[in-house]
């Protein structure tokens, strides 16, 4: 199994790469935001992406997005090929598209948000720690992004305070005092927020 730093020669995976995030979607009942091939294959051209390819065949892939005049990234369109599930693949490309972002944008903060909680746990382990929406960027281009999940209409709601989405932030500067910390993860607390979350929010559309 290799993991690289994608470049234009793994534009062939786009569609594959698109087809796999949207499949995901709908097993998970959850929202994702919808990919666009050409959109996969700008970030491979310019370096902001990190595949895993077993061979010749797709196994898994994430990409890094840069918001607010490069004072924020993120990690986006962590995937894994539904073959590939189970072994430890998500962790290991989220660890290299991590350091990758580390290096080609050293200043910025590294932010996610996510529902799942597998997501959640990787990030603990990195150095992310929860955080409310106003602490993440306000590039209004991010944000415009989740219009194609399925609960926009909650972020819409809440005037983009909140959602059921999980908010949670890398701070470099921060690094050096919590270089030597422990980071836990109670997966009990993280299932009792979402579902905390899905109950406010869901209840309402139900309504």
């Amino acid at each position: 199994m290799q993991i690289v730093i994608a470049n234009k020669s793994h534009s062939i995976y786009a569609e594959i790469i698109c087809n796999t995030i949207a499949e995901a979607a709908k097993v998970r009942g959850t929202g994702i935001a919808k990919r666009k091939p050409e959109y996969i294959i700008s970030k491979m051209a310019n370096g902001n992406a990190v595949i895993a390819l077993e061979g010749n065949t797709f196994a898994g892939f994430c990409y890094i997005e840069s918001w607010g005049h490069g004072k924020f990234v993120a990690n986006s369109g962590l995937i894994v090929h539904p073959d590939y599930r189970n072994i430890g693949l998500a962790k290991k490309i989220k660890k290299v598209v991590f350091e990758h972002s580390r290096k080609k944008f050293p200043e910025a903060k590294v932010f996610s948000i996510t529902t799942g909680l597998a997501v959640m746990k990787m990030n603990s382990e990195l150095g992310y720690k929860p955080v409310t929406f106003s602490e993440l960027t306000d590039d209004q281009s991010f944000w415009n992004g989740c219009q194609t999940c399925k609960n926009y209409d909650v972020l819409q709601r809440t005037d983009q305070k909140m959602c059921l989405c999980t908010g949670m932030l890398y701070d470099p500067k921060k690094e050096l005092n919590t270089k030597e910390q422990k980071h836990n993860y109670d997966k009990k607390v993280w299932t009792r927020l979402k579902n905390i979350k899905q109950t406010m929010f869901l209840k309402k559309d139900k309504s």
